[in-house]
């Protein structure tokens, strides 16, 4: 019987592409198979309970799904079933609070994770009614909301390789520290995408966390850009509004604008942060966002490549093309290193802005 998840899937999608065949399918599922990827399927985590423990165990899920190779894992953010003392129409006002903190965590979590999704029964949860705009958890919700929007152009570049390359999107770290035996054995961090290490916080109150920092690379702090060496366990600051994110040396992490929904307008101008300290790589990948036309071709891709030694950063030649792609576009770079630490922030001024129109562009970082 566990296999009916899968034909069900099956099902669905190739009839629903038979009625319409150039409109992309998607099929959201609480029941999940070992091959139903390939039928447009996205597992969520079913109804799990408002609590700090069921939030928890989310990120050992969501690891266990991408390791079996379903890269579309998502989950109620905030949990489903709601406590009494969450629920209640006059709840304490320490019960009040704990239920804001345990819905910003879950997002700030959520944010990171293949789709960013909230769900669940009473109380409402739109951000704005945790506690009205002046609070910290509105205020951490919205922070984290607005930066999954900036990191459309790395959210889609991931979901892109899913297709091309057979990636995955939320990874253990053992998927790419295989050597590293303490990192085997780590079940509350993961990588997402090649570039972020996250570390959910996910105890009441908490305003830091032991963190485990892979061997084998160097690391930066996402907030504050300061570097630090892999191979150690820290203890990483968590206020309120920023649990602890960690960047690979050697990553490329292109950001778009602000966007309110994600057809609002082109991911133009990127600011692209560069993190040195090794040689790194990333593709840029891009189609038209609602077609089956990328079976056919119909997509483009920029291969962007860190030269550690030279100091170069290579924006390649884009490969391929689709009806309404951008012709043109404005990369701003900024420069990451441990003698000049920057928090990543979409809207820093670039070190340098080049004018791209699909021919490969050098650029060497500034002394």
């Amino acid at each position: 019987m566990n296999a009916f998840a899968l034909m069900q899937s099956r099902g669905v999608y190739e009839g629903q592409r038979a009625t319409a065949p150039n409109q992309r399918v998607f099929i959201l599922t609480r029941s999940g198979f070992a091959g139903q990827q390939r039928y447009a399927a996205a597992t969520w985590s079913g109804d799990i309970s408002s609590s700090w423990t069921a939030m928890r165990a989310q990120i050992p899920a969501g690891m266990g799904f991408g390791v079996s190779g379903m890269p579309y894992w998502t989950m109620d953010i905030g949990g489903f079933s709601v406590p009494a003392r969450f629920s209640s129409e006059n709840p304490k006002p320490e019960d009040a609070e704990e239920w804001r903190e345990l819905n910003a965590r879950w997002f700030e979590f959520g944010t990171f994770c293949p789709f960013l999704r909230v769900h669940g029964e009473a109380p409402n949860r739109e951000m704005w009614f945790m506690g009205g705009e002046s609070h910290p958890a509105y205020q951490a919700q919205l922070k984290f909301d607005r930066l999954r929007y900036r990191l459309l152009p790395y959210v889609y570049s991931l979901a892109g390789s899913v297709t091309r390359e057979a990636g995955t999107i939320l990874r253990p770290l053992v998927m790419d520290f295989r050597g590293d035996a303490q990192a085997r054995e780590v079940v509350d961090q993961y990588m997402f995408g090649p570039a972020f290490l996250v570390s959910p916080v996910t105890t009441y109150k908490a305003r830091s966390r032991s963190v485990y920092l892979p061997e084998g690379t160097g690391w930066f702090d996402f907030w504050t850009g300061a570097a630090l060496r892999g191979g150690q366990t820290i203890e990483a600051a968590a206020p309120y509004d920023a649990m602890p994110i960690h960047v690979r040396a050697g990553s490329l992490i292109p950001f778009g604008p602000a966007l309110q929904y994600t057809a609002e307008k082109p991911s133009d101008p990127i600011t692209l942060y560069v993190f040195d300290g090794a040689n790194g790589e990333f593709t840029l990948y891009e189609d038209d966002g609602l077609t089956y036309d990328y079976e056919k071709g119909a997509s483009a891709t920029i291969r962007l490549r860190w030269d550690d030694a030279a100091k170069t950063l290579t924006i390649g030649k884009r490969e391929g093309r689709f009806p309404g792609m951008l012709q043109e576009r404005t990369f701003g770079v900024v420069f990451v290193s441990r003698d000049r630490p920057l928090g990543c922030d979409p809207d820093r001024a670039p070190d340098r802005t080049v004018h791209y129109t699909g021919a490969a562009i050098q650029i060497a970082r500034p002394q």
